[in-house]
């Protein structure tokens, strides 16, 4: 739950106390935290009104009096009443009730609380998985918007597959890669993680199994579980996923699709070979197990260009070909795309258009100009650039003050590092202790439950002093929990 900085609205004359209480209770009384809601907690409220804890405690005691609040174990400080349940018999309904009953099933509480703090910009983000600020092309972004806007007609909701001159720019642009696709085979989605929903919802049945490298961006995330879907981890080596797995999987089960990132996977870093590519696609075409490509990684090669996709070496329309600008340009477009069979975007597409009307006219209109004008590619050249100074960094980092706590693989490419503790120390108190020192990072056990001892450490966002000050703070945490 977030702490609106505009909702504070009390005057700077009263003890913060008081404005305390009188914002927590704005907030009760408007509906905007319902009976049964849980508050922000001690740690967020104190920041956000910058006080010490006692402050924020003796606020809370007099607005439990009230009995308006109460602290239950295991899940914070609840919303028991309003002002209006106070005085009245009949109680309003209780938000919390349809919150929990909702098909989507949220997140966990570390991702939760993960994504909470990614906007908190006083911590060093060693978590973000996004390209940082000072490496947006600002200046280009603005002339490409310039030029779009004054070519700018009348629009409205595009055609269900997208923007004609986005898909035909994509179609051109994918043919480098050595994928031959017509604009009818493209579908604009909303990013990468909508065409996950998409194929959830339009081609698999509840109680598919999904197969998928363990560990996992996806287990994260509970996309295809909230659709009625089983998640089956296959294992994986320093070459990418392992296409014998599979075979033996599917005696054991029916898997009945792949969801693979073959190219810096998240959250491991690893590039699939190209000979790994090649046998595990055979292996998928051999039991018949069709293959969702996530490739929203692959401009960002720093050594040499990663192999050709999976989606190159399909002859039989067996590969979803995924892709995105969210990682190599920005998240804030909102543009991506799935590549494939014409039926299956055709009913896709019908799933969108149900879902949302399309993506924004405007934001393909600007994605459709930066590929098509070439601007992309000069982009992403200077991307891969900068994400080499910052993987040196990094890695110079973890060598002088890691060395000695952990163990990990030089990335070939992507935003990852993926870091093994070598003592047995426990994950939520490292990720709780790192959090209260100013570091924010994403704790192994969130991709797969036997990934416990790892981190996942991104050196895509923070800036170059953080990225060493981050590691140098890590280091003397995990050095303090291995004692």
């Amino acid at each position: 739950m977030i702490v609106s900085k505009t909702a504070v609205g009390t005057s700077k004359k009263q003890p913060k106390y008081k404005q305390i209480i009188n914002h927590i209770k704005e907030k009760i009384s408007t509906g905007e935290w319902p009976i049964g809601s849980v508050i922000p907690s001690q740690r967020e409220l104190a920041v956000h009104f910058g006080v010490n804890r006692s402050t924020v405690i003796t606020a809370l005691e007099e607005l439990m009096a009230d009995g308006l609040l109460e602290g239950k174990i295991g899940m914070g400080t609840v919303v028991i009443n309003n002002t209006w349940t106070l005085l009245a018999t009949n109680p309003p309904p209780d938000w919390n009730e349809y919150v929990q009953s909702g098909l989507h099933k949220p997140s966990q509480a570390a991702v939760q609380e993960i994504n909470r703090d990614e906007s908190n910009k006083s911590l060093i983000q060693l978590s973000k998985g996004e390209l940082a600020p000072d490496i947006f092309p600002l200046a280009t972004m603005k002339a490409v918007m310039q030029r779009v806007t004054d070519r700018l007609e009348t629009f409205g909701y595009e055609e269900p597959r997208g923007y004609l001159p986005l898909r035909q720019a994509l179609s051109d642009y994918v043919k480098g890669l050595g994928i031959d696709a017509s604009p009818s085979s493209i579908l604009i989605v909303s990013g990468g993680l909508q065409a996950l929903q998409l194929i959830a919802v339009g081609l698999l049945h509840r109680g598919s199994t999904v197969f998928l490298e363990r560990p996992s961006y996806v287990y994260s995330l509970h996309v295809f579980q909230s659709a009625g879907m089983k998640l089956s981890g296959l294992p994986m080596d320093q070459h990418g996923l392992i296409p014998g797995a599979i075979s033996e999987q599917k005696k054991l089960r029916s898997g009945d699709i792949l969801y693979t990132i073959p190219c810096y996977h998240n959250p491991t870093g690893v590039l699939m070979s190209e000979k790994r590519r090649q046998e595990l696609l055979e292996v998928c075409e051999e039991v018949r197990l069709p293959v969702m490509e996530d490739d929203i990684y692959r401009e960002l090669w720093l050594d040499e260009p990663a192999p050709p996709p999976l989606k190159a070496m399909d002859k039989h329309g067996h590969v979803l070909y995924l892709g995105s600008l969210s990682k190599s340009l920005t998240p804030g477009l909102r543009i991506g795309w799935i590549i494939g069979p014409e039926p299956v975007i055709e009913r896709l597409a019908d799933i969108k258009m149900q879902t949302d009307y399309g993506a924004s006219s405007l934001s393909q209109r600007v994605a459709a100009e930066w590929l098509s004008s070439g601007l992309y590619s000069q982009h992403t050249q200077m991307v891969r650039e900068e994400l080499k100074i910052r993987r040196a960094a990094m890695l110079g980092a973890l060598e002088l003050h890691m060395k000695e706590l952990a163990d990990w693989h030089t990335p070939e490419g992507g935003f990852f590092i993926w870091l093994k503790i070598r003592a047995k120390v426990s994950m939520l108190e490292l990720f709780s202790k790192a959090s209260r020192q100013g570091v924010l990072l994403n704790p192994g056990n969130i991709y797969a439950q036997e990934t416990d001892g790892y981190l996942r450490l991104s050196y895509a966002y923070a800036a170059l002093p953080q990225l060493e000050q981050g590691v140098r703070k890590l280091s003397e945490i995990v050095a303090s929990l291995s004692r």
